[in-house]
């Protein structure tokens, strides 16, 4: 490969989402790709998943699956990256909120306690399942004071909402933390390792 010539062609991934983070991650990887927000009803799925009692990761990793065929129906010929992240607290599973004084109840829910992250991404081409993977990282918040928290949170603005666990990593989410396990890339929403080891055997990176 000649000096500035692209490893990749963009036109042959797309990723099923809206998620700033994701994009952000893909392009700083050096993997620039098309974004198309996939049309699907999320919470029923959370709900009718939920209500058969399936696991958390089955719920996510059925979330990636179901916004990659959505989009890949229009882009046939494309290989189409579907993502989606779940967490679970004290045997609560939390969506993202909907507004600040709800990111305030998550986090205070959150204080002083452990909890998991499922962090889901799907591969699909011609509406075939190419790869469907899981990533779990474990994240300890310390306890903070009331005091920290409204100064976080007032800092940190409706950012928080963009995150399932009210936190930045890339931001001040860290300040939160006492203890972090796992794939960093996966807390921020995509196994961002992962995929680009999957794109590689399916030759859409350069070995």
């Amino acid at each position: 490969m000649t000096e500035g010539e692209e490893a990749y062609n963009p036109a042959e991934l797309i990723l099923a989402s809206a998620s700033l983070s994701r994009r952000r991650m893909l392009r700083q990887a050096g993997i620039p790709c098309l974004c198309e927000a996939a049309n699907i009803d999320e919470a029923a799925v959370k709900e009718n998943m939920r209500g058969k009692g399936a696991a958390p990761e089955k719920i996510s990793e059925q979330l990636a699956k179901d916004k990659a065929f959505a989009v890949s129906q229009k882009h046939p010929d494309k290989i189409i990256l579907g993502a989606d992240q779940i967490l679970v607290c004290d045997g609560k599973l939390f969506d993202k909120p909907h507004n600040l004084p709800e990111a305030l109840e998550h986090l205070r829910f959150f204080r002083g306690k452990s909890h998991c992250l499922y962090t889901s991404y799907a591969l699909v081409k011609r509406q075939e399942l190419l790869v469907c993977e899981t990533v779990q990282p474990c994240l300890t918040m310390r306890n903070f004071s009331e005091e920290f928290l409204q100064d976080y949170v007032k800092k940190t603005g409706d950012k928080l909402l963009s995150s399932v666990g009210c936190y930045l990593l890339e931001d001040l989410g860290p300040q939160l933390f006492s203890d972090i396990k796992g794939d960093y890339f996966a807390i921020l929403g995509l196994p961002l390792l992962h995929v680009m080891a999957n794109l590689r055997k399916l030759t859409v990176l350069k070995i």
